[in-house]
């Protein structure tokens, strides 16, 4: 009898809760349950506004301290009023000119496409955050321990 194939597994770990942090992670889980892998995001810290329902669709771009924002001034001038707007509106202006999709919808595809999503049980006691801020795509609340469990047998774990 054929041993059946295990699965490859990410676990990627979200700390970031701005518009450019949003990005990365989802692309990456996405593409990994698109490759038939296991994929499971744990959003913690500021990471967890990505999955809350009142601030995912207003996630930023802090220009100030940004050196790799493309903007062709000095990277003090992201001081100003109406910067953070500003570079905000340039990143979802260059997503949509390259087909990327929305937070949003990258979010659903995600959850289309069997990516686990878990919020970090301590980081919303600490910030304050009850389960029903959570989307609805969230499967489970969990400590670093059961986090940890999860991740324990992945072939590859990120910290973004």
């Amino acid at each position: 009898m054929a041993e059946e194939k295990k699965k490859k597994k990410i676990c990627i770990i979200v700390t970031k809760g701005t518009l450019d942090a949003a990005y990365p992670p989802l692309i990456l889980a996405s593409t990994a349950a698109g490759m038939d892998w296991e994929a499971h995001l744990f959003f913690t810290f500021y990471g967890l506004d990505i999955i809350n329902k009142k601030k995912y669709k207003s996630l930023k771009v802090a220009p100030i301290a940004n050196p790799a924002m493309p903007m062709p001034v000095p990277n003090i001038i992201g001081m100003l009023p109406g910067m953070t707007a500003m570079a905000t509106m340039m990143m979802k202006n260059m997503m949509k000119k390259h087909n990327v999709p929305s937070i949003e919808e990258l979010i659903n595809i995600c959850k289309e496409m069997g990516v686990k999503f878990y919020a970090c049980q301590m980081t919303m006691d600490v910030m304050g955050c009850p389960e029903s801020d959570l989307l609805p795509v969230v499967d489970a609340c969990l400590g670093a321990a059961g986090f940890l469990d999860i991740a324990s047998d992945a072939d590859v774990t990120l910290f973004v």
